[in-house]
């Protein structure tokens, strides 16, 4: 693992920016961080925040500050989850590419890359190398990995009325530095298919629960993509069987078999007609349902004029968040969120994940044109 950083100099060129971005980049995802057990990184962050940011809430694997001298304007939040999941085939280990082009070990795309720009920006409006037409939040938070039934973000939006007072939170998820919107509900479920257990020479003496899985799943799997709009985005709304367990040995009929179900759904579904949906998929299977989890989408938010202000000055791309993310919980509390980060979504979770350096600076340029605002001023 790599030392602590020394106090960074100020930007003299893109490449210090650059540079310098990927290796907050490697050190953070040079400290273990996986779901459940992030107060290390959460350490690492507050005393790497700049002294004149004011942490507002440092409880249960949330940290929140605040910019210096608010003084009414916007309030915009840069929001970012610490958790990784668990490593595979060794890549719990940074690295840097030759010549420093990208960042490779877990985490780097989802999201520490982005942890290190929401740093980065801190650094640059502490230092005056950044004017801020805003007033910014830096939220820092854990168990995003995790189902939302143990999320560390609900409970912060509750106790917390600072960040509901947010007019924009700006979820740093892995887009490309694309501007998603919204992002699809997550239904999970355990779907259980009961039959009656007998020798497997007489077959006809039991109920084979797998023979019903095979039956009972079909509309569910035939059911393909169904393509939703909503206000122009257009979200493909899945289902998919995950898992499935039964059996006991080679030569017994099985009395039972349990599947695990994920349904993805448009914002433009409750969660109420998403369990709906689910029970028509199954309708006639005879298998019991029991909802393990139902996180809500996120509706999509085009009209606020701060949207509006981040799109135009980068000239991103628009589209759907074809997942689930945290700004379905920050709609919950009254507050609009879209996504924007660095990372490549497609590299999300993989064993060869990483994060293109240029990807970093890219996102830094971005969010500083947006801090700044028109007529503002930002140095690389």
């Amino acid at each position: 693992m790599m030392g602590a950083m020394q106090p960074i100099t100020r930007a003299r060129s893109r490449e210090d920016l650059t540079a310098r971005l990927a290796e907050r980049t490697l050190e953070l995802v040079n400290i273990p961080s996986i779901s459940g057990d992030e107060a290390p990184i959460l350490d690492h962050i507050a005393a790497a925040l700049p002294e004149a940011w004011a942490v507002i809430d440092r409880e249960d694997a949330c940290l929140f500050a605040s910019s210096p001298g608010r003084a009414g304007r916007p309030f915009v939040l840069l929001a970012g989850h610490v958790d990784t999941v668990p490593p595979q085939a060794g890549n719990d280990g940074g690295a840097l590419d030759d010549e420093g082009s990208a960042v490779r070990g877990l985490g780097a795309s989802d999201m520490k890359g982005a942890l290190a720009v929401m740093l980065e920006v801190a650094d640059a409006i502490s230092s005056g190398g950044l004017a801020s037409s805003v007033d910014l939040g830096l939220l820092f938070f854990g168990r995003e990995e995790l189902p939302i039934a143990r999320s560390a973000l609900l409970p912060l939006l509750e106790r917390s009325a600072a960040v509901r007072a947010a007019d924009l939170a700006i979820v740093m998820e892995p887009t490309s530095n694309g501007l998603q919107i919204g992002c699809l509900g997550n239904l999970d479920a355990e779907v259980t298919f009961r039959g009656r257990s007998a020798h497997s020479a007489r077959p006809w003496l039991g109920e084979n629960a797998i023979h019903a899985a095979v039956r009972g799943l079909r509309g569910l799997a035939d059911a393909g993509i169904v393509h939703v709009e909503v206000d122009g985005l257009v979200f493909r709304e899945v289902a998919s069987v995950t898992m499935i367990e039964g059996g006991v040995a080679a030569n017994v009929i099985p009395a039972e078999v349990r599947c695990r179900v994920n349904l993805r759904y448009a914002p433009s579904r409750t969660p109420a007609e998403a369990e709906a949906r689910l029970l028509e998929l199954l309708a006639g299977s005879g298998a019991e349902i029991d909802v393990l989890s139902n996180a809500p989408p996120g509706p999509v938010i085009v009209r606020n004029p701060l949207v509006a202000r981040l799109r135009d000055v980068g000239g991103l791309d628009v589209g759907p968040k074809q997942a689930w993310t945290p700004v379905a919980e920050f709609a919950t509390a009254g507050v609009d969120a879209v996504n924007f980060g660095p990372g490549d979504p497609a590299l999300a979770h993989r064993e060869d994940e990483l994060v293109e350096a240029a990807s970093l600076a890219r996102c830094f340029d971005v969010l500083a044109a947006f801090v700044a605002g028109p007529g503002g001023t930002a140095r690389p």
